[in-house]
């Protein structure tokens, strides 16, 4: 008889060690599948991690570097200097006032105008396709030939000189004059309006249909449905096109070189310009420096738009 209870209580002993011993083996294999995964996840981001490391930090460290020293041959520290000269630099100021203008003039109107479009075009009127068509057309068009076709335009035996003559007005060298920042502001919308239209036509469409139909019921006008539903739906599109229009007119040295060179008028010399200018005389210290000013700027700028699209649109994506 004590045999058999001695047998039982071991019996029951082993049953008690192999329970505890599940989760243990449960634990090792999860901790094994987990390790495993993370070393394949590390495998498959290491490429891109890599080459951002190489192609984006370590050229922007160099770049901090560059600002602080004399010159990247000698590389004698001067910690601020070049800030400072850059800042006292008369074509650095009449580099970043053009460019500043030419923003604040044109990213709200590129904002404002293809938001407009993408409302008309939303509606119901006809030839439809055929406006959308027209607006995206200049993405397909190479720059250098949107370039030729403002030379036909705005050149000073242009298209536009003649239509001017023919009301009795005096030709005008566009591109050398002060009306040379309007002719680069125009080339600007006319090139960026159908990708901003497009994004907006595809944010009214996401707008929620129940929610339009129950303002309707209520009586409510257009312009109270347009700024108190759709406006506050549009907040997060309407960040990501001022982002990319911000963006974007920090990249019209392309358009403005080839239509004037490196030294065009006061009117439309740009930071690019400069930029451009101190790279090809090897000025990289003072190029550097510019380069940081100019991506303090931007992030500023950016942070703000985030913090104000945070909070006019957080209610909605709640």
């Amino acid at each position: 008889m004590n045999r058999i209870v001695r047998k039982k209580s071991q019996k029951n002993k082993s049953n008690k060690n192999a329970d505890q011993a599940k989760p243990e083996k449960l634990h090792i294999k999860t901790t094994r599948r987990t390790r495993k995964l993370k070393l394949s996840s590390g495998a498959f981001i290491a490429p891109s991690f890599i080459g951002v490391m190489l192609f984006f930090i370590l050229p922007f460290i160099v770049v901090i570097w560059y600002s602080m020293v004399d010159n990247p041959v000698s590389a004698n520290f001067v910690f601020m200097d070049n800030f400072k000269s850059i800042v006292a630099n008369s074509a650095f100021k009449r580099a970043v006032r053009n460019t500043v203008m030419f923003s604040l003039a044109s990213v709200p109107l590129a904002v404002v105008l293809s938001l407009l479009l993408a409302i008309v075009l939303e509606s119901k009127i006809p030839f439809k396709s055929q406006f959308r068509t027209f607006f995206l057309s200049p993405m397909m068009v190479p720059v250098a030939s949107i370039v030729l076709i403002w030379q036909v335009l705005f050149h000073y035996n242009g298209s536009v000189n003649e239509i001017l003559m023919k009301f009795g007005l005096d030709k005008i060298d566009w591109m050398k004059s002060e009306y040379a920042l309007v002719v680069v502001t125009i080339l600007f919308l006319w090139k960026n309006l159908g990708y901003n239209m497009i994004l907006f036509m595809a944010a009214l469409a996401s707008i929620p249909k129940d929610i339009l139909e129950v303002a309707r019921l209520e009586s409510a006008t257009a312009f109270q449905t347009f700024f108190k539903i759709k406006i506050r739906y549009l907040s997060s599109t309407l960040l990501f096109v001022t982002i990319m229009s911000l963006i974007n007119s920090f990249k019209i040295f392309r358009e403005v070189y080839l239509l004037t060179g490196d030294y065009p008028t006061d009117t439309v010399y740009m930071l690019q310009h400069f930029m451009n200018n101190k790279f090809r005389n090897l000025d990289y210290q003072t190029l550097s420096a510019a380069a940081i000013l100019m991506s303090l700027v931007m992030i500023v700028i950016i942070g703000i738009l985030f913090i104000a699209e945070d909070r006019f649109g957080k209610d909605v994506e709640g």
